[in-house]
């Protein structure tokens, strides 16, 4: 299966919306931080605007904050109103009034111009359109600030591939819309097409990465 319909998304986060954090907590007691590392590697300032690009339940929210404080903007984006409701009330419930949540499928999301960061967490390998959402977010990044993308990958060990991959995509990708076919798309190829110093990190064996790119002052590509 080369990966699920945009209806099919919506549905399986619909269903998992009101649990999904406890599945990130899981991620993290095994030894992942990709969160805090991600939004490291934005560099971003205190009054910044930065679009989240698959923002879910607004987990990266609080470490955004931190950064930006609140005289920053968060724009959130998700294809699912399940998900951005449960993103809606961590928002409430820590008063931020500087969060904007955006309910779009993130091939048609209008970026807003001149943002100062672009983050997505485990998103863009489900979207098919992802080079033309990169573009498109490389068009609205003030020049020289960064796009940074964690996903999942294939692995180049070929034991990893015939061992390992088939049972983590049994037991953590397709249960949250992933394949295994999925895993061959490249975003941060599409990265190093447009943004300029791409920087890529492998974690678990080379089965996730954080890339990171800079727009050009000249533009994009």
């Amino acid at each position: 299966m080369a990966g699920f319909s945009r209806d099919e998304l919506i549905d399986i986060y619909r269903k998992r919306a009101k649990h999904y954090d406890l599945y990130d907590k899981f991620f993290q007691m095994i030894g992942f931080p990709h969160r805090k590392r991600a939004i490291r590697a934005l560099n971003l300032q205190r009054g910044d605007t930065v679009v989240e690009i698959g923002c879910g339940t607004g987990l990266n929210f609080p470490l955004l904050q931190e950064v930006i404080g609140p005289e920053g903007t968060i724009i959130g984006v998700d294809l699912t109103a399940a998900m951005l409701e449960q993103a809606r009330q961590r928002v409430r419930v820590h008063s931020w009034p500087n969060v904007r949540l955006v309910h779009s499928d993130a091939a048609t999301f209008t970026f807003p111009s001149s943002v100062e960061g672009i983050i997505s967490t485990f998103a863009l390998t489900l979207v098919p359109e992802f080079d033309q959402v990169i573009l498109n977010g490389c068009r609205a990044l003030t020049p020289g600030k960064r796009w940074t993308v964690t996903d999942l990958k294939m692995p180049s060990n070929p034991l990893i591939v015939k061992l390992v991959v088939p049972v983590l995509a049994a037991i953590l990708l397709r249960p949250f819309g992933g394949t295994v076919e999925m895993a061959n798309r490249h975003p941060w190829e599409s990265m190093q097409k447009y943004l300029q110093n791409v920087e890529m990190s492998e974690y678990w064996g080379g089965m996730i990465y954080i890339a990171v790119g800079e727009r050009r002052e000249t533009g994009c590509g």
